[in-house]
């Protein structure tokens, strides 16, 4: 019997990050610097590089390609997970080129230019803002709303595995009450049609899946937004059906805000930066508001003080 082969520097640098959680969006990413590390430097072993060719690779991406500071140091953590964890080796960074940073304000939208955008929108993507915008959800978070996230006695719902790895509670608003209803009665004739031509599983975090094997068909595990069309695993068999693709929201936004004639940069996450401003023009207080957006320091919520032009004090006027 032949030998398993065995597993590749990538592939063992996937399975490395899926064992410490890391989000599948980030072990994507992370995948891909490492692919563009690699062809770099001529697909080199990384056992043969070191702090000389990181720093090679990181002053190529300010000086050439000139990236903004985020993406760089998005690049630097992708390697240093590489060469601490997995190769188990430190890096010396001295010399490396930063990336400009540039402190920007958020695009905000007024109460008149959301109200503008959002009548333009219909359907599930009119849904998905109204969280946005009144509930402060990143666009990934509402899309990954399960059933049982949402609590329409207590008017909260609850985001599972933010940004950070983190779960918090925020606000149901009450003007998308009768429409999400409505909507997950369609989401259930769905589901229920699924179940009965054999389908009607999504996919479970972690190891759910082995310690629940049948929660996957329940109706409180289902995606708020699932896709419409049904997905097949190659590797696994399973069926099931999917949260929707954010693109389909992402264009229906730009779409929408061209219609409406509004001239700023809005995309999807400006629902979340115009949530937050406009709590604090209605007198709300910067602690609760980072709270509801799930900020760990408060000198990220502080910034819509300054899109105010109100200084720090400005959460507590009226």
């Amino acid at each position: 019997m032949t030998a398993p082969r065995p597993a590749g520097l990538i592939q063992r640098y996937r399975e490395e990050l899926q064992v410490r959680h890391y989000a599948r969006r980030t072990v994507k990413t992370y995948e891909q610097w490492l692919r563009r590390f690699l062809r770099f430097h001529g697909r080199r072993h990384p056992r043969e590089m070191g702090s000389l060719e990181v720093n090679a690779f990181l002053n190529h991406l300010a000086v050439d390609l000139q990236v903004s500071a985020s993406t760089q140091n998005q690049a630097l953590s992708a390697l240093l997970f590489l060469f601490r964890e997995l190769l188990e080796r430190d890096l010396e960074l001295d010399g490396v080129v930063r990336a400009r940073t540039r402190k920007r304000l958020p695009v905000v939208l007024s109460e008149a230019e959301v109200k503008a955008v959002r009548q333009r929108l219909e359907g599930v993507p009119a849904l998905v803002v109204g969280l946005l915008y009144g509930s402060g959800l990143r666009l990934m978070e509402a899309l990954r709303l399960r059933v049982k996230d949402l609590d329409f006695d207590r008017r909260e719902l609850v985001v599972r595995d933010g940004k950070g790895g983190k779960d918090r509670l925020t606000m149901l608003p009450q003007s998308q009450m009768v429409a999400l209803r409505q909507h997950l009665l369609e989401v259930r004739r769905l589901h229920q049609g699924d179940l009965a031509a054999g389908w009607g599983r999504v996919l479970m975090p972690y190891a759910l899946a082995r310690k629940y094997p049948n929660a996957d068909r329940e109706w409180a595990w289902q995606w708020v937004f699932p896709q419409q069309k049904r997905w097949l695993d190659p590797r696994t068999g399973a069926e099931g059906r999917h949260h929707l693709d954010p693109t389909v929201v992402q264009r229906a936004v730009k779409q929408a805000v061209a219609d409406a004639g509004v001239s700023k940069a809005a995309s999807c996450h400006t629902f979340r930066h115009s949530f937050a401003t406009h709590l604090l023009e209605r007198g709300q207080d910067i602690r609760t508001i980072q709270e509801l957006l799930g900020h760990q320091d408060v000198s990220t919520t502080m910034i819509y003080t300054h899109v105010l032009n109100r200084g720090p004090l400005g959460a507590c006027r009226a």
